[in-house]
């Protein structure tokens, strides 16, 4: 027991060091760096600016208003890693074009270790041998032009089938002999739609949202999965700013990102065994869609240290999930900007009459055509980008950026 007072006099006199060294190399970087662009006040001991970025105002929102105060590049330190904040398009475009190759690397994360597969997933990986040999083969076998081409049936099937299936629904209003509307969650209706189409595209597989209960509860458990992938792979973990306290979990955070990477990973698993057992059949020689050129390109090798069976569950998941909420959150939010705005609805309607007709649906032959429509979906990805905050960068070399 007589020892404990001397315990605790080591203790708060470690802790007065860690303070007054923080505050000291604060002071010599100030004065080492006085062409740096200006730093956010408001910094906590330990923790700087993380505090910041984590309470109830958005990220996106909390760095605009930095944005006003301090200009269009200033800089913030989450946790113990300085971070250049960037709000100007041009600032932007010199960092991705002058400074390339100084800023290709991404930050490690929590999130992106354990959903991401430690990396394999390419979204969210570094560059390198790896990258480059994945984002070919993504770019071969689903982003080609002749590809897209070539999956066009699907999405017109997709959107088809959803709107018949709206219309149905309201065509039995109207038997029942009711003349009330009938009410739609846009956004659900959206979600389904595009999971659907991407699923169908990477998978084959198709969810039928509004027939089979069974296969409708296995399409809420994609969608969830995958809502939370995006909500762990924005969040700021204090692990992730401070690796020393990483161990803690402070918040619970890790824990519950564990269990969605085990969720998505069961998943995938399931995709891929279904692909890997219909090729022992021989039932996988007609059209092939993502999953089955994976297992034909991959065919057991192994890349960048990760087995096949990982790099297909990776890469599929990245290309559904880089596709679902963002499509989904753009159509909703240009839905609800055209219902409160009568005149350009009213205009985009005529473009329709005028460009298109009332006697076929728009294919997308029609699209570049459509140049109001084109600019309405624009503004409402100006007005509110699915993503307003790009992927974290980090820089490998010094460099100088806007002077």
């Amino acid at each position: 027991m007589d020892s404990l007072p001397y315990a605790n006099s080591i203790a708060a006199g470690l802790f007065t060091i860690i303070i007054v060294s923080y505050y000291l190399s604060r002071r010599w970087r100030a004065a080492e760096y006085k062409g740096s662009p200006p730093e956010a006040k408001g910094a906590w001991p330990i923790l700087v600016h993380l505090p910041l970025l984590g309470g109830s105002t958005p990220p996106h929102i909390a760095l605009g208003a930095m944005a006003d105060k301090y200009g269009p590049i200033f800089t913030i330190r989450v946790g113990v890693y300085p971070s250049l904040v960037i709000s100007s398009s041009e600032i932007a475009k010199e960092c991705f074009t002058t400074n390339d190759l100084s800023v290709n690397s991404r930050p490690k994360m929590a999130a992106v270790e354990h959903i991401g597969y430690n990396y394999a997933m390419f979204g969210f990986g570094p560059p390198g041998p790896y990258w480059r040999e994945i984002r070919k083969i993504v770019t071969l076998e689903l982003l080609s032009i002749r590809k897209l081409e070539l999956l066009k049936h699907i999405r017109v099937s997709e959107v088809t089938t959803f709107l018949e299936e709206l219309h149905k629904t309201w065509s039995t209003r109207q038997k029942e002999g009711s003349n009330d509307g009938v009410v739609v969650e846009l956004k659900q209706w959206f979600g389904d739609m595009t999971l659907n189409v991407l699923v169908r595209m990477v998978t084959g597989k198709r969810y039928s949202v509004a027939a089979d209960e069974d296969e409708k509860k296995e399409a809420r458990r994609v969608q969830n999965a995958l809502r939370e992938f995006f909500h762990y792979a924005g969040l700021f973990l204090v692990g992730d700013a401070v690796p020393c306290l990483r161990w803690l979990d402070l918040g619970g955070h890790e824990k519950a990102i564990k269990k969605t990477a085990k969720e998505l990973d069961t998943i995938a698993g399931e995709w891929v065994e279904e692909h890997k057992q219909r090729r022992a059949k021989g039932y996988a020689k007609g059209d092939q869609d993502f999953i089955d050129a994976m297992l034909s390109v991959l065919d057991g090798a192994e890349l960048g240290g990760f087995d096949a069976d990982t790099i297909n569950k990776a890469t599929s998941l990245n290309m559904i999930a880089a596709g679902s909420d963002t499509i989904m959150v753009t159509l909703t939010w240009a839905i609800s900007l055209l219902l409160n705005n009568s005149r350009v609805l009213e205009r985009a309607l005529n473009e329709l009459d005028i460009k298109i007709g009332r006697q076929r649906v728009v294919s997308e032959q029609d699209i570049s055509n459509l140049v109001y429509i084109q600019a309405i979906v624009k503004e409402t990805l100006r007005l509110y980008p699915p993503a307003p905050l790009s992927g974290p960068r980090e820089f490998t070399e010094d460099c100088t950026i806007a002077g």
